[in-house]
């Protein structure tokens, strides 16, 4: 075995889509935002703690933010801390949430965005001085959540 750290365990976390702690989790999270309901909650199953909340996003809506896996521009030899902003131009459009800097994929990222900020977007992070260009992977659509077609509904009720 060779003996690794905390910083290669994140960056193969962070290669892997799986966020955790308080960065990527926190009291306003929804489990539609990180993709959890493919692996980690039931929708038919009992009764539990936000509940209301989950089955109502699941229903009716989209969750306000997703999670995107980004790859860095490592040509600038910096890479960005959890928290820092990430832009779309210069509208602020998320944070980045978990930073690692793996062995063959190079600088990446989690980063917790706003669900209608296009797939094909350049985005763009800066931390302190340094502006490091970043390409987003889908991890969370943006159609994420809403399984009824509500237009359909709309049109039903006039």
């Amino acid at each position: 075995f060779t003996k690794a750290g905390t910083m290669a365990l994140d960056a193969l976390r962070v290669a892997a889509f799986k966020p955790t702690g308080p960065n990527e989790i926190d009291e306003k999270s929804l489990p539609h935002e990180s993709d959890w309901l493919a692996t980690a909650v039931h929708l038919n199953k009992g009764c539990y703690r936000g509940q209301e909340a989950v089955a109502k996003v699941h229903n009716l809506g989209h969750p306000p933010r997703r999670l995107v896996f980004l790859h860095l521009d490592g040509s600038a030899h910096a890479l960005p801390d959890s928290g820092d902003d990430v832009y779309l131009g210069e509208e602020v459009v998320g944070k980045v949430t978990s930073v690692g800097q793996h062995y063959e994929m190079g600088p990446i990222a989690l980063a917790l965005i706003k669900r209608n900020v296009l797939v094909t977007a350049e985005l763009s992070i800066v931390s302190g001085s340094e502006t490091i260009s970043a390409t987003q992977e889908v991890i969370v659509p943006q159609s994420a959540g809403s399984v009824v077609d509500l237009g359909e509904f709309r049109a039903k009720k006039k």
